[in-house]
């Protein structure tokens, strides 16, 4: 008795087992044929580097996790252009490509809408070679008011005029090893066209300088900026008013010269006149 319910227990038990491994070969079958291959990075693409068939190939990718933007035919990439690193083995995604027919450099990584503009810098100017790709960077200018606005007294200044604007390049690379400070005598900014042209003013008006920010910080500053009296605690120079300009003269017209009047004629009095001999006499 007991040995026929040991083999009861033992012949289900089989049973089971031979169901759940069925079961097991089922899923992954099914999981292999839902999976589909995605373009992903053989090698790592730098920005602004062209895409060749040497730096793409084929990987296995889960149908349900396929990201967005994936690309599952490399000759459709080749030719175009990273608009940012790409990692070995990262999938390319349209959103780090530049458009079709695209050239490559630094024209393909300048967003839509944007410009970019090199600003010359030195050491100290350039953040002490800090200023890589990728940061985010605010711009002051520093400048003089002429002695004669401010009672003859130079005012000088220093505001920042433009906040968090991206680093396309240093020098001449737009890529950099950001472990290592590099100093340069050029960066390459990104800005709006507004932007371009306050830039562009504000460097021929004063000295410019580079203030490095945190990659993640949207604040603005919203400063007033400072001034030698703010900085020594001086009180505020008083700007001299502008002389009023002087009132203008207005002439009375000139009335049209008429010809002078003539004098009437003197009236004679009225009475008789009396004729004697040669003479005449009037009464």
């Amino acid at each position: 008795m007991r040995n026929s319910k040991a083999f009861l227990i033992i012949g289900v038990a089989l049973v089971l087992a031979l169901g759940a491994v069925v079961l097991a070969a089922k899923w992954m079958g099914e999981q292999g044929a839902a999976g589909t291959h995605v373009v992903v990075a053989a090698t790592d693409i730098g920005q602004g580097s062209r895409l060749a068939a040497a730096n793409l190939q084929l990987a296995e990718w889960p149908a349900g996790a396929l990201p967005p933007g994936a690309v599952t035919d490399p000759k459709l990439l080749e030719g175009r252009v990273a608009r940012s690193d790409i990692g070995r083995g990262e999938p390319l995604l349209e959103s780090k490509l530049a458009p079709p027919g695209t050239l490559g450099g630094l024209s393909a990584v300048v967003a839509a809408g944007k410009r970019a503009m090199t600003v010359r810098v030195n050491d100290v100017v350039g953040v002490a070679g800090f200023a890589l790709p990728g940061n985010y960077v605010d711009i002051l200018v520093n400048l003089t008011q002429p002695a004669s606005d401010f009672g003859g007294r130079e005012a000088s200044i220093s505001k920042i005029v433009l906040e968090r604007i991206l680093v396309l390049a240093v020098a001449q690379d737009s890529v950099v090893d950001d472990t290592k400070p590099r100093v340069v005598n050029a960066v390459t900014l990104e800005l709006a066209p507004e932007q371009v042209e306050k830039l562009d003013l504000a460097r021929s008006i004063g000295s410019l300088s580079l203030v490095l920010r945190n990659q993640v910080d949207p604040q603005p500053a919203n400063t007033g900026g400072a001034t030698r009296e703010s900085v020594l605690g001086l009180p505020p120079a008083k700007a001299v008013p502008a002389p009023a300009p002087a009132p203008a003269v207005v002439q009375a017209p000139v009335p049209a010269r008429q010809p002078a009047a003539r004098p009437a004629p003197a009236r004679q009095a009225d009475g008789v006149m009396v004729i004697r001999g040669l003479g005449a006499a009037s009464q």
